[in-house]
């Protein structure tokens, strides 16, 4: 398929770690932020459907590759036939559970293609072993392990709450700041940010991006994975993540 990696060909052990990324996080931006969309897209009644990641995460539903054999290791075939056959959210899980498999053999698959030997293969394991699974992140896995790791710390330290609220025309929304807006938070907190995950794409809060919480779910997220700058939130009373709004439309 173009677009899917017939045009990108990486290198090392790092190249094919942000190949995975790129892919990864298109194929969370279409169970997630893009979710109804991505739902309208698998339509049961056209052909054997597939979900691709692509490095420029950006998703997309096609048609399987139709040489043989492909390019590429293909995804799950025919996921929108069992879109209709069990509840939403336990179709996507499915599609989830896939979707890291097919992300896995892509990247062993340039592993082997590059003739990477046993440390280069372990380090590239690792790196993606420290990334929360696409399923983790669909099914809230991932969230629950942020707020378990949230009420433990949070007797501990108090900075951590304040610091992520920012006034706003007499309302609170909630924002973590970058670090060099906020000089005064101490290493401590740093480091438990450092264990907050972001809700859309499952990787940790950097010091140097704008993150904003879901008022509904107390879920983190990146702005940039949900579409909202800091000027955009300014003007955001209460805050309400893809996920929560998407449950309030389907009640």
């Amino acid at each position: 398929m173009e677009g899917t990696g017939a045009q990108y060909n990486p290198r090392t052990v790092e190249e094919v770690f942000k190949d995975f990324k790129g892919r990864r996080a298109a194929l969370i931006k279409a169970l997630t932020t893009d979710v109804q969309e991505f739902y309208q897209q698998c339509d049961p009644e056209k052909e054997n459907l597939c979900l691709y990641g692509n490095p420029n995460e950006q998703w997309e539903v096609n048609l399987p590759a139709e040489e043989v054999p492909p390019e590429l290791p293909e995804p799950a075939l025919g996921i929108n036939f069992a879109r209709d056959g069990m509840q939403e959210k336990d179709w996507l899980s499915l599609v989830a559970v896939h979707s890291d498999a097919w992300l896995l053999s892509v990247a062993f698959y340039f592993g082997a293609r590059l003739a990477f030997d046993k440390s280069d293969r372990k380090r590239l394991f690792n790196m993606i072993n420290d990334l929360q699974t696409i399923f983790e992140v669909v099914t809230g896995v991932a969230k629950k392990q942020t707020k378990e790791k949230s009420s433990v710390s949070n007797h501990s330290n108090k900075s951590k709450s304040n610091s992520k609220m920012r006034e706003s025309q007499g309302k609170y929304t909630k924002a973590l700041k970058p670090k060099d807006e906020d000089e005064g938070v101490d290493e401590e907190g740093d480091n438990e940010h450092g264990e907050t995950l972001c809700g859309a794409c499952g990787e940790n809060y950097g010091t140097d991006e704008f993150w904003i919480c879901c008022d509904v779910c107390e879920t983190w997220f990146h702005g940039k994975c949900v579409k909202i700058t800091p000027a955009k939130a300014e003007h955001i009373k209460s805050y309400k993540c893809p996920s929560c709004s998407n449950k309030r439309a389907r009640t």
